[in-house]
């Protein structure tokens, strides 16, 4: 589940925990999926803002991590893709890109 399907089904993103959206696998890597609309339904830009505003409420980031990724799309149609690099939440930054017609 994403924290916007779950914020969606509590009512509001501050009825969420950090451990109802929070995953751990292999590695105690920690994982989280932002979410957002439906494809061509609403801002998914909106869903990566409201993602990190909702993790660092919660003290996500408080933890001992070596490492933040942020897999975010290269488009930017309403700006909130952009949010990481816009507001300074990355200290280095890689594009990776392939040769397919979609890339």
């Amino acid at each position: 589940d994403t924290i916007m399907e779950m914020a969606a089904e509590a009512g509001t993103v501050e009825d969420l925990e950090l451990e109802d959206v929070l995953k751990t696998g292999y590695g105690d890597i920690k994982c989280v999926e932002s979410g957002g609309p439906e494809p061509g339904v609403g801002c998914a830009g909106r869903g990566v803002i409201t993602a990190i505003n909702f993790l660092e409420e919660e003290g996500a980031y408080e933890d001992d991590l070596d490492f933040v990724f942020y897999d975010v799309l290269g488009d930017v149609v309403c700006g909130g893709f952009a949010m990481p690099i816009r507001e300074n939440k990355a200290q280095e930054i890689y594009v990776v890109c392939s040769g397919e017609m979609m890339a």
